[in-house]
C-alpha cells in the first residue's frame, strides 16, 4: 500500500484533473468546493489482493476507487465466500450507516483510491445538499444493482446468469472506455463463480458452451461477443 497526498506531490492527482470526476460524487461540486475537498483526501495505492478495507473493521474512512477494480464480498459464518459486486473507477464506498463494514473489498489488480476521513468527510456534506443528492444517486443505483443480482442468483440457470453477468459488465465498462464488444475480465473464474452462486466447474463449462456455440470468443483475460443478440436473448430469458 502506498499513500500520497492528492495534490501537490508528483504521485498525486488533483481533483479538478480527475479522470472519472464526471462518474464519481464530486460530480456534483464546483471547483471551490474541489478545492476544499482536495485537502481532505489522500491517494492509496494497493497491490493486486490487498485489502482496501474488511467486513466487520470499525467505518473509519471513505473511499473514492479512481482506478482499478475492486471485489466486495461477505464471508459467510460457515467460511463461504459471497461476491456481491465489483467495483470501477467512480464508485463511492464506506458510507454505511453501521459503524463497521459490512463487507470486504479486495483489490483485483493495481488499485487506487481517494481516501478520506469519515468524520471529516461527514462535515463536508453538511451543508451541500446537491453532494448528499448525488450520494443518494449512486446509491439507489447501487440497490437496483443489488436487487437485479438477487433475481439473477434465484431465478437463472447457468447460461442465463454468464451471459447477463457478460452483458451487465459489458455496458458497466463501456461508461469508462466506449462499447467494445471484447469485455475485459480482471476477475477469476471462482471470482464470477463467487459472483453468480455457482461452482468455478459450472462457470468454466457454461464459458466453453457458449464458445462452443459461438456466443463467445475465450482470449487471454477477456472474452469477445461474437453474437450479443443470442446472448441477450439469453440474458432476457
Amino acid at each position: 500500500m502506498k499513500i500520497s497526498l492528492v495534490a501537490g506531490d508528483p504521485a498525486g492527482q488533483p481533483c479538478a484533473d480527475c479522470a472519472i470526476r464526471c462518474l464519481s460524487v464530486c460530480a456534483a461540486l464546483d471547483k471551490a468546493e474541489l478545492r476544499e475537498l482536495v485537502h481532505l483526501g489522500r491517494r492509496v495505492d494497493f497491490l493486486s489482493c490487498e485489502t482496501v478495507f474488511g467486513q466487520e473493521e470499525m467505518t473509519t474512512s471513505v473511499y473514492n476507487l479512481l482506478e482499478g477494480v475492486m471485489r466486495l464480498y461477505k464471508l459467510l459464518p460457515d467460511g463461504r465466500r459471497q461476491i456481491v459486486g465489483f467495483a470501477l473507477p467512480g464508485a463511492f464506498l464506506g458510507m454505511a450507516i453501521s459503524a463497521r463494514h459490512g463487507f470486504s473489498a479486495d483489490a483485483i489488480g493495481t488499485v487506487a483510491v481517494c481516501r478520506f476521513s469519515k468524520t471529516s468527510f461527514a462535515r463536508f456534506i453538511e451543508e451541500k445538499p446537491h453532494l448528499l443528492r448525488r450520494i443518494n444517486e449512486l446509491t439507489i443505483l447501487e440497490l437496483s444493482r443489488a436487487q437485479d443480482h438477487m433475481v439473477l442468483l434465484g431465478r437463472r440457470s447457468a447460461e442465463e446468469k454468464v451471459a447477463t453477468f457478460l452483458l451487465s459488465w459489458r455496458d458497466r465498462l463501456a461508461q469508462l472506455r466506449g462499447p467494445e464488444n471484447s469485455v475485459p475480465l480482471p476477475m477469476s473464474r471462482q471470482d464470477i463463480a463467487d459472483f453468480l452462486g455457482l461452482t468455478i466447474e459450472t462457470v468454466s463449462r457454461t464459458f466453453t458452451k457458449l464458445e462452443r456455440d459461438r456466443v463467445i470468443g475465450i482470449q487471454p483475460g477477456s472474452v469477445c461477443l461474437l453474437d450479443p443478440a443470442r446472448a441477450e436473448a439469453m440474458a432476457a430469458a
